[in-house]
């Protein structure tokens, strides 16, 4: 697998798309740290790590998932960067982008208000 980032928001898109309440991905530090930034961002509704996998449950508002869009931005082969003057504003601020930074992942806000640049993982409305 070259790029396990993409394969964990395409398995998070594909389980959604169906209606899944969870779904497991193999576990990696920076999946884990994706992971939890959504859940603490609200856009999932818990993440554990059990068995090797993460489980990620998902959050439904009104039978509507909370998570409509799933994009990776910067990929093996085009790796995308930021200064913290050009975050990217995701859907007017309604949406975050996740971004690898020196000081760890976090959101394009974060990122803006610590004054630190990184590499833009994805983008989740």
């Amino acid at each position: 697998m070259t790029d396990p980032i993409a394969d964990m928001l395409t398995r998070m898109r594909n389980a959604l798309k169906v209606g899944k309440t969870e779904v497991e991905v193999p576990v990696s530090k920076l999946k884990f740290e994706i992971a939890k930034l959504l859940e603490k961002e609200s856009w999932v509704e818990s993440v554990k790590e059990k068995d090797g996998n993460i489980k990620i449950t998902f959050k439904y508002e009104k039978g509507n998932p909370a998570i409509s869009y799933l994009k990776r931005v910067s990929k093996p082969g085009c790796r995308i960067y930021a200064k913290y003057k050009e975050m990217p504003i995701v859907l007017d601020g309604l949406g975050i982008a996740v971004v690898s930074t020196p000081k760890g992942v976090m959101t394009n806000n974060e990122a803006k208000k610590s004054k630190v640049g990184g590499e833009i993982l994805c983008e989740i409305y």
